[in-house]
């Protein structure tokens, strides 16, 4: 018998492969973490304090420590091909323990906790990590407890807001629950006690 031709032979290897579902499953793309608004208080350089590290908690040159519940917000920024991406910087901000922002646009916030940075951010390491020292997001009016986050990379940018797991006011919160099932959980915080501050991590794929 003779050898069937380079054509005859990549027909029957195609429909090995269609019959082993290979050819007709699409590659799965890796979730993409969803944008959200980045609302009205995003704090302008000129808003923000001296002090914008990664510890929003403590404030240089502070006598005390922010009020509220202190917690860590990790994880790590990924491409699209879920590998880490390093000097990636990562902006988070939100209200203090009382739901005031520092931001004059907020008519509360004369009374911001002086304590509380309100903004502050960190930059990736190798192995695309971040990490904040904040304080666990309370609800002001109109909106469940979350965490505004920008992240920069690579000249992409993406405005998110994470949220805690398990608040029965995010079923009642008009921006999440425009999100799927899928997106939703990508923005939840999970926290786990670790034998300090309770800790979540979430990591932010674009």
């Amino acid at each position: 018998m003779s050898n069937p031709t380079p054509r005859r032979r990549f027909l029957r290897t195609a429909a090995g492969f269609a019959a082993l579902g290979v050819l007709s499953r699409p590659a799965q793309a890796a979730l993409l973490t969803p944008r959200q608004t980045e609302g009205p208080f995003y704090p302008t350089g000129s808003m923000r304090r001296a002090d914008i590290d990664n510890d929003l908690v403590r404030i240089a040159g502070a006598v005390r420590q922010a009020g509220g519940h202190i917690i860590r917000l990790t994880g790590r920024v990924l491409d699209r091909s879920g590998r880490p991406i390093p000097e990636a910087r990562v902006e988070i901000w939100q209200c203090d323990a009382q739901g005031n922002y520092m931001h004059p646009r907020d008519r509360r916030s004369a009374d911001h906790d002086p304590a509380f940075q309100g903004f502050g951010h960190d930059i990736t390491g190798a192995d695309g990590r971040y990490t904040f020292r904040t304080i666990k997001p309370v609800p002001y009016p109109g909106r469940t407890p979350h965490i505004h986050v920008k992240a920069f990379a690579g000249g992409r940018e993406l405005t998110t807001q994470f949220y805690l797991a398990d608040e029965p006011a995010n079923q009642r919160d008009g921006l999440f629950r425009r999100l799927s099932q899928a997106e939703q959980n990508a923005v939840l915080m999970r926290f786990e006690e670790t034998g300090k501050d309770p800790q979540a991590s979430v990591d932010i794929t674009l």
